[in-house]
């Protein structure tokens, strides 16, 4: 049976740990309602380009940008998104789960996979198994800014159009709300019209008639508006996912937190009651001692 001197030790440990949970806990809300912030105003402004960019890929030649063309062979890359730090549940383990399997799948389908990491938790994962790590971002959530996401964009366009590798996915966690994140496997690369995102064709055109879409006059030219406006929405996805992961991060962490400090507000209360068991018990033990030298006496 333990000492009661090591039940009152163990009882201020978990004391100071609740503590702790709980301050981290405070620091994630606060740090969730700035990247929700951002994450919600971002979004439209993203959906409604990648919108007008499918359009425009559904109607422009796959020839008139590096982007939008489609190459033969069978390399693909994988963009995942992890976080910094730990203590957030099972956030870095699902995403860390699915890509896995992603690069198993089309490992076993005879592609040439390699992956780019951002977060420190990423990278470290991989660094340990016998995937090919080609690039990695590690340390970018705790001052993320639109910056990463160019550079980010930069390096990946400049090794899709140096034939590095011929297709990219990105495995992030979307954020959905405060109790719930969700892992999504996106294509970004190439850009995919309407028709092929969706698997068939649209609603402008079903099977067995002529695609007939409306023409877009481009001023100054396509190329020239394409060359402009292809890197800056794949740079404008990036940035996106990266909003999508560090809102998510913190609602992940916040929950785990809260969690975490019901839990040792629990150990606390029946550790609690053990240690005053056991303190009553010592104290009759040593009532009875006196009583029975008492009678001892008489």
């Amino acid at each position: 049976m333990p000492s009661l001197q090591s039940l009152r030790r163990k009882i201020a440990s978990v004391k100071n740990t609740q503590k702790i949970t709980k301050a981290m806990k405070m620091v994630a809300a606060a740090k969730l309602k700035r990247a929700q912030d951002r994450i919600l105003s971002a979004r439209p402004y993203a959906h409604q380009l990648r919108d007008v960019v499918r359009h425009l890929a559904e109607r422009a030649s796959p020839v008139s940008h590096p982007l939008l063309r489609k190459h033969e062979g069978h390399k693909t890359e994988l963009l995942v998104i992890t976080s910094d730090r730990g203590l957030c549940g099972a956030f870095n383990a699902n995403i860390l789960r699915q890509a896995t399997e992603f690069l198993r799948e089309h490992a076993e389908q005879g592609e040439q996979v390699s992956v780019s990491a951002s977060g420190r938790k990423g990278c470290d994962f991989f660094r340990r198994r016998t995937w090919t790590i080609r690039q990695e971002w590690p340390g970018i959530f705790d001052r993320l800014s639109f910056e990463h996401a160019l550079d980010m964009g930069q390096d990946i366009i400049q090794h899709y159009n140096d034939g590095t590798f011929d297709q990219l996915y990105v495995v992030y966690n979307e954020f959905k709300s405060v109790m719930q994140q969700r892992v999504v496997i996106e294509k970004l690369l190439p850009i995919e019209s309407l028709d092929e995102e969706a698997g068939g064709p649209g609603p402008e055109r079903s099977e067995g008639t002529t695609k007939t879409v409306g023409a877009y006059l481009f001023e100054p030219d396509e190329h020239e508006l394409l060359e402009t406006l292809l890197p800056k929405h794949f740079q404008v996805q990036a940035f996106r996912v990266l909003l999508e992961s560090a809102a998510a991060e913190q609602a992940a962490r916040m929950t785990a937190m809260d969690g975490a400090t019901r839990n040792a507000g629990e150990l606390i209360q029946k550790v609690t009651l053990f240690y005053n068991k056991t303190r009553q018990a010592a104290i009759t033990k040593e009532l009875m001692d006196i009583v029975g030298g008492a009678e001892a006496l008489k």
